[in-house]
């Protein structure tokens, strides 16, 4: 007995020499691990990465920019169900230990020293995973747990449950780029948390423990498996009841990949909008939640996008059919799942999806989508290549098919060959209402409206033809449209030709734009000097080292963007201010604070100070992305509609404090360039257009030698648009491929739903006008009623001038048949 007391003793000893050993050891490893402990009161304001959101002028969602999908959530707005099951199978007595579980660590220590596994199970509260996911590396070793521990028991001291609980909540991986779990409902389901289920809820808590491997899309079985778990965890912890436990347990997985809703195509913009926010903000600008709201108007980008594409399309199909995409070897007894992954390297392109054809018969073709959906194509959508479908088709092609907007029927279609774009701006301020960089983002993500340096072609005239109104003709001047050859001084001869090849002879300028007569506008430059042209030109925007200094300016040789003839353009629209184009309408940060505002420079006829001679404009801002200026926003527009003292004065401050764009031409002129525009349209080359039914269009036709670009310009209501179409290796589009062909009906089908319901716009005379009649043959003064005689608008002082001498003193055209080029 007394050894036995002996023996018990020195045990009680040992045991208290180890627990003072044991004590010393951690307060030790406490003494030099605490001074590095990071500070945990930098969780109470830590910034989670959020993808940059973007979106157009009406809230809808274009783009979701960021390598990872989190939405963060308050720990109040997550439903107490969905709580229980994280805690359920992560941490169950999280509500009562310190931050460690004791229990778990002991089970730990005793696995190790039991068996052979370096890794075990258990030990790791969600306490330590927070401190483990913010503060540590993944390693794994004995330092990074004895920190980790001390970590977590910090945490608790400074940190509420519920804080630590949000934390981990919104921090979690959940697979597939989703951090925290309102992402993960949201991609796994496509709910907010209080509409998920319990068996979702318990899906979604099983997921962090394998995101990449156990997730219920990339392994339902394994998820269905772990989630069963949880739910069993929770009926063990007393939070569900046995019926509840049995109810989830026998609900199927449902999960299945939940994009984010993109409401307007417009992934181009959404690419201008990431470099603008980078650099502005850095490369943190697609991880720190903000949200950019564009100009862009939804319906406007969504007919853009549609119209471009159709009009590809229907040019495409004007060219013939180049046979199928591929085609593939297909063995007789392929199973359906296997012929579905054979689509896989052909993903959707534009608005053309990619089928496999399985079998031909009877005049039509079975074919199978990448969804797995069998569908026939019979005569009726192949009728435009002119052949049946077992004339074109074998099994084992893949081909692409177009849904007809007419019909609402499958076509077959085919990749156009040709790129176009699109872009439309308000003329008073700028903004961009839509714009289409090509057919395609994902095929190709040039920007062709921003980047593309083209030849504009004839689209070009109206810039010379304002520098020619500068200098004193009319659009009742008459000009010679004649053979002309020009010599450079290296001896090298340039014949320049009208589109059609004839020559009309005499005719006024107004006839020579509806016509599109190239020898006319050369012959215009030729008279008012290519040096004075030039210099004038650059009050619309363009940079005179992209004008050719030669004669071949005068047929559109300059190259230029679609988004600057644009600009061009807007300055017609808005009585002769330049505006500077501009799509970021205000930037918001991640708690809805209004980082920037847009504050672009007005044409603002109304505003105060605003007359012919024009205003100078306000600063611009000196960053340039593709072209575009940005500055902070224009002041908000009082209501409609009213009309108190109150509200007029209000009126009167928001114009006063606007920024004013500069004047860039003669009020005058803008109008005469305006009315030959429109004329253009009712009876011209874009006449096209008149089938919109509105009296307000106006606009130029563009096209280049071998017909390697298209074009359409013009206005209408409150848009200036911009329409080009030509390939990107600068081959030709094709004989016949005017723009008139190539490029209108793509800015038709633009316009008709950008305009809708849209006033008709009727341009004010502006003073210092006059209107008179003249001779349709000659351009010369005459009575009103002359037979022959149709009215037209003069300057003042240009009409002065030539009443009381005639046009004898216009500016003299040379007749001579050879010019010097330089």
């Amino acid at each position: 007995m007394a050894r036995f007391k002996r023996l018990l003793r020195r045990a009680l000893i040992l045991f208290a020499g180890l627990a003072v050993l044991g004590v010393a050891a951690i307060g030790i490893l406490y003494w030099l691990i605490s001074p590095r402990l990071p500070d945990v009161q930098e969780l109470r304001n830590v910034q989670l990465q959020v993808p940059l959101s973007i979106y157009s002028r009406d809230g809808k969602l274009i783009a979701l920019i960021g390598e990872t999908r989190r939405f963060p959530v308050e720990i109040e707005d997550v439903p107490e169900r969905v709580k229980q099951t994280f805690i359920a199978i992560e941490d169950a007595r999280f509500y009562e230990h310190p931050g460690v579980d004791w229990r778990g660590i002991g089970r730990a220590v005793w696995l190790l020293a039991t068996t052979d596994d370096r890794r075990v199970p258990g030990g790791s509260t969600i306490t330590q995973q927070v401190a483990r996911q913010f503060f540590l590396s993944a390693e794994y070793s004995y330092t990074r747990k004895i920190t980790e521990i001390f970590l977590a028991l910090k945490m608790e001291r400074e940190l509420s449950k519920d804080e630590i609980l949000e934390l981990y909540l919104n921090k979690s991986f959940f697979g597939n780029r989703a951090y925290g779990v309102a992402a993960a409902a949201e991609y796994y389901y496509g709910k907010p948390l209080d509409q998920l289920t319990l068996a979702e809820a318990a899906t979604l808590a099983s997921i962090p423990k394998f995101p990449s491997s156990g997730n219920p899309i990339i392994n339902p079985e394994r998820a269905l498996i772990r989630r069963n778990y949880v739910i069993q965890r929770m009926r063990e912890e007393g939070m569900i009841t046995e019926a509840e436990e049995r109810a989830a347990q026998a609900e199927p997985m449902n999960a299945s990949p939940h994009e984010p809703k993109v409401e307007v195509e417009a992934p181009y913009v959404a690419e201008m909008v990431r470099a603008e926010m980078e650099q502005r903000y850095g490369a943190d600008a697609t991880t720190s939640g903000l949200r950019v709201y564009t100009t862009l108007d939804s319906e406007d980008q969504t007919a853009a996008v549609r119209s471009l594409q159709s009009g590809l399309l229907e040019y495409d199909r004007r060219h013939g059919y180049r046979g199928p995409e591929a085609r593939l070897d297909l063995p007789a007894d392929e199973p359906v799942d296997a012929l579905r992954k054979r689509l896989r390297p052909f993903p959707t392109v534009g608005s053309l999806s990619a089928v496999l054809v399985t079998g031909v018969a009877d005049g039509k073709a079975q074919v199978l989508t990448a969804a797995g959906t069998a569908l026939e194509l019979d005569a009726e959508a192949t009728r435009w290549t002119g052949k049946q479908p077992t004339q074109l088709f074998k099994r084992g092609d893949v081909v692409r098919l177009a849904l007809d907007a007419e019909t609402g029927k499958l076509r077959l279609a085919q990749v156009p060959l040709a790129q176009a774009a699109l872009v439309s701006l308000q003329p008073e301020d700028g903004a961009v209402r839509a714009l289409v960089g090509g057919f395609s983002f994902g095929l190709n993500k040039f920007n062709r409206a921003t980047q593309a340096q083209r030849l504009p072609g004839s689209s070009f005239k109206p810039f010379v033809y304002a520098a020619a109104f500068e200098r004193g003709f009319s659009p009742a001047s008459i000009v010679l449209d004649a053979p002309v050859v020009f010599r450079d001084r290296a001896g090298n001869v340039w014949r320049p030709q009208n589109d059609a090849g004839n020559f009309a002879g005499p005719m006024r300028l107004r006839e020579a734009m509806v016509q599109s007569r190239n020898l006319v506008s050369v012959r215009l430059l030729d008279a008012i000097g290519v040096d004075f042209a030039s210099r004038y030109i650059t009050q619309f925007g363009f940079s005179q080292e992209s004008l050719p200094p030669n004669l071949s300016m005068s047929l559109g040789t300059s190259s230029l963007t679609p988004l600057s003839i644009a600009r061009g353009y807007t300055v017609f629209a808005n009585g002769g201010y330049l505006v500077d184009p501009w799509f970021i309408e205000k930037v918001l940060d991640r708690n809805g604070e209004v980082l920037s505002e847009a504050k672009p420079l007005h044409a603002c006829r109304r505003c105060p100070g605003r007359g012919t001679a024009g205003a100078p404009g306000g600063q611009r801002d000196p960053a340039v992305v593709d072209g575009f200026d940005f500055g902070p926003s224009q002041a908000a527009a009082p209501a409609a509609g009213e009309t108190t003292p109150e509200a007029q004065a209000e009126e009167a401050q928001a114009l006063a404090d606007r920024a004013m764009a500069p004047r860039a031409i003669d009020e005058r002129t803008a109008f005469l360039v305006h009315s030959l525009m429109r004329d253009v349209v009712r009876r011209g080359t874009g006449r096209a257009a008149t089938v919109l039914g509105r009296d307000d269009l106006g606009g130029k036709t563009g096209s280049t030698n071998d017909h390697r670009d298209a074009w359409f310009s013009g206005f209408g209501g409150d848009l200036v648009t911009t329409v080009w179409v030509g390939k990107d290796d600068f081959s030709t589009l094709g004989r016949g491929e005017y723009g008139g062909k190539a490029a209108l009906p793509i800015w038709i089908g633009y316009m008709r739903t950008a305009l809708k319901d849209v006033p008709v716009v009727e341009p004010e005379v502006p003073a210092g006008m006059v209107t008179a009649w003249v001779s349709a043959e000659s351009g010369r003064l005459v009575p009103e009623g002359t037979p022959g005689a149709v009215r037209d608008y003069f300057k003042s002082e240009d009409y002065d001038r030539i009443s009381a001498s005639g046009f004898d003193l216009d500016p003299v055209l040379s007749n001579e048949e050879a010019f010097d080029i330089f």
